[in-house]
């Protein structure tokens, strides 16, 4: 935490990096309490670069009231466009979280850092509270990048290239009409020409992509700083388990998985590394747990995510911006 922070916050753990916590100081909540703090603590952006997150605690804003928060965070709001989780829009660029089972982690991820295109900030609203569980971890993109061992950092320090295998409809996976939110193929393959995939469209009208390398690691454009960037083992069968690992096997060769990773030479990338990737991404994540009206809005390229299993009913919803 940088020595600017005065009472207004508070670490959200005792750890060497957590979330600016933002709360009322006894002034006004809501939308309007939000608009007071931001006023006093500066400017979002040069905020957000110093902090890399910012969790607002105890303004209790209203679900009716986000938008006028969004538009607080959230300047250039982006759609899902290339989002490989379900999701569920509910307008103006307005989403549920990822829509797994709420039994699984999500492992720690930079929102889209396998595309060519990512948003630089994601907000989060907290509109039910889970049951039990269900935080959010935040981890620092530099501490997660030291943590691993360097045989791993090394072994991925020419790239990686993903693969993406969309169907029409009906398959595993979202469709690509899904992923790309059109059912107009000449928008798709802007974007693909943009991105400089290559890709076909297969007779059954699934399309398959490959993009060019990307890095595994970036440097944040304000500060310079090496962060982890990629999702490597989103994109790898070893972080699906054993079981479903062994299942998918049996269904699918490995080129027609719904996405894959390789190194940049197209060679595999070993399951340990993968592991390892995974699990020094939760341990060096802080958890921001959720209650009703709590938000929160993070530096994407800075800070990675994930989500923990929860218990009852849990109501995020998530915007970006580029």
């Amino acid at each position: 935490m940088s020595d600017t922070t005065t009472s207004t916050s508070t670490p959200v753990t005792g750890t060497a990096w957590s979330p600016l916590v933002v709360r009322p100081e006894g002034g006004p909540t809501g939308a309007e309490g939000v608009r007071d703090r931001l006023a006093a603590l500066g400017d979002p952006g040069d905020l957000l670069a110093r902090e890399k997150a910012l969790v607002f605690r105890d303004f209790d804003v209203p679900e009716e009231d986000v938008e006028t928060v969004m538009d607080l965070l959230l300047p250039n709001r982006l759609g899902y466009l290339h989002g490989t989780s379900p999701r569920t829009q509910l307008g103006g660029n307005l989403y549920t979280s990822t829509e797994y089972p709420q039994h699984m982690t999500i492992a720690m991820h930079s929102e889209l850092s396998y595309s060519h295109r990512w948003p630089e900030r994601l907000f989060f609203y907290c509109a039910t509270t889970p049951g039990g569980g269900g935080a959010t971890p935040v981890a620092d993109g530099a501490r997660w990048l030291a943590a691993l061992d360097a045989e791993v950092r090394e072994a991925f320090a020419g790239g990686i290239r993903y693969t993406q295998n969309l169907h029409d409809g009906m398959g595993l996976g979202r469709s690509w009409r899904q992923t790309f939110e059109t059912d107009d193929r000449a928008e798709v393959e802007a974007f693909l020409k943009a991105g400089e995939f290559t890709w076909h469209w297969d007779t059954d009208g699934g399309l398959r992509m490959t993009s060019p390398v990307r890095p595994a690691t970036v440097r944040h454009p304000v500060t310079g700083t090496e962060v982890w960037f990629n999702q490597a083992d989103h994109f790898h069968p070893a972080a699906l388990g054993d079981e479903t690992a062994r299942e998918l096997a049996q269904i699918l060769p490995p080129e027609e998985l719904p996405q894959s990773v390789t190194f940049a030479d197209g060679s595999p990338i070993p399951d340990a590394y993968i592991l390892h990737i995974h699990d020094r991404g939760l341990k060096t994540a802080v958890d921001v747990d959720w209650r009703k009206g709590d938000l929160m809005v993070i530096d994407n390229v800075a800070t990675a995510h994930g989500r923990r299993p929860y218990t009852g009913d849990r109501r995020v919803l998530v915007a970006m911006s580029g």
